[in-house]
């Protein structure tokens, strides 16, 4: 249990809050390894370097993490106000969601069970 005031727990909780640029993506239709194949090609890129990347890239999740990627660029320059051509990615990834269950019917009355994956996709710039 933690000790003091609630106030004072919430005033150091705060204190400790991350302030780079971020931007988050909650319940992506694509799967984790989807979409960790365009995060680690992106990786430690600068962003502009990073939005040429998503633009040729052929998969599905880069067209969702191109998105997110501007979003996170237009949280940096208005919340934080920094210098858009100094950004870069400082970190990017996929965590797994919440699984949606489908039944597939089958020969002979059987039924096969469709996992349709989920995704939650992060990314974290900074300044260099």
């Amino acid at each position: 249990m933690a000790k003091g005031h609630r106030s004072q727990i919430k005033r150091e909780r705060n204190a400790n809050k991350d302030t780079r640029p971020s931007a988050k993506l909650s319940y992506a239709r694509v799967s984790v390894q989807k979409a960790c194949f365009v995060l680690d090609a992106i990786r430690g890129k600068d962003v502009q370097t990073a939005l040429g990347i998503l633009a040729y890239n052929p998969r599905y999740a880069s067209t969702l993490i191109e998105k997110l990627l501007k979003s996170a660029i237009a949280n940096a320059e208005n919340n934080n106000g920094m210098d858009v051509s100094k950004l870069y990615i400082e970190e990017c990834y996929a965590g797994s969601a919440p699984t949606m269950k489908r039944i597939r019917p089958r020969a002979q009355g059987r039924a096969y069970r469709i996992l349709k994956r989920l995704s939650h996709i992060t990314i974290v710039l900074n300044e260099r």
